[in-house]
């Protein structure tokens, strides 16, 4: 859960750049959990002076971590506090994820929200709903570790990408990839699989990833299948 803290944080900016600013701080961390508790704040800030990824800084990874330290140390996991957030009759996640998001800034002092955008501000969260995916679901593709959220309340990580599939395949009409328009498109996953919503968004953001797809057949196809179900058109 650590890593994935880390990893969902970072996720803005070119690939490769991403995934080298990670493991810049996994090699800081080489056994994240343990080494995060074991590692006083003030020693990671100093190991993290030169670090930064776009316009975060090495002090500000620095002070989320320490958050996340202060946290796991009164909750035994950042988890655990998520899952003492979350109440039943929430329909998704996002009452508990801003809870949480509040918790967490508190104890890291972090000034500006770039690494912790926060839900009531209309965000997508998508680094977020990314992270909940990561630790909620548990498959080939996420390796869970949160088994106490109930993954039927995840929301769909949307970002611009994933956007514009949803307008093609009518999930929704908003034209901005925010907090609304990812729950439209949650919502709308929720009547083909009502207990794991999210369950298609890897396969779906690969469309405009892998070189080895066919993005605009496979609308057609969507297309024809939606006019076999409505009977309009040829099947």
């Amino acid at each position: 859960e650590v890593a994935g803290l880390l990893a969902a944080a970072l996720a803005f900016g070119g690939v490769k750049q991403i995934l080298r600013s990670v493991d810049t701080v996994l090699a800081i961390l080489p056994s994240p959990h343990a080494d995060l508790m074991n590692t006083p704040p003030h020693r990671l800030q100093r190991r993290l002076v030169d670090f930064r990824h776009r316009y975060v800084t090495g002090a500000e990874v620095g002070d989320l971590l320490a958050g996340a330290r202060r946290v796991i140390r009164a909750h035994g996991s950042l988890g655990a506090c998520f899952g003492q957030m979350i109440a039943e009759d929430d329909e998704t996640v996002v009452p508990a994820l801003t809870r949480f998001v509040a918790a967490l800034r508190a104890e890291a002092a972090l000034p500006k929200n770039y690494l912790l955008p926060a839900p009531e501000r209309g965000s997508a969260c998508k680094r977020w709903f990314m992270y909940l995916r990561w630790m909620v679901r548990e498959d080939a593709v996420d390796p869970g570790g949160w088994p106490g959220v109930a993954a039927a309340k995840l929301v769909y990580p949307l970002d611009t990408h994933m956007h514009r599939i949803a307008r093609r395949l009518e999930l929704t009409r908003r034209n901005t990839a925010d907090l609304r328009a990812a729950l439209e498109v949650t919502a709308a996953f929720r009547r083909v699989a009502p207990a794991d919503p999210v369950r298609y968004d890897f396969c779906l953001t690969r469309l405009g990833i892998r070189n080895d797809t066919d993005p605009e057949a496979f609308f057609a196809a969507c297309g024809k299948a939606k006019r076999r179900r409505s009977g309009v058109g040829p099947s």
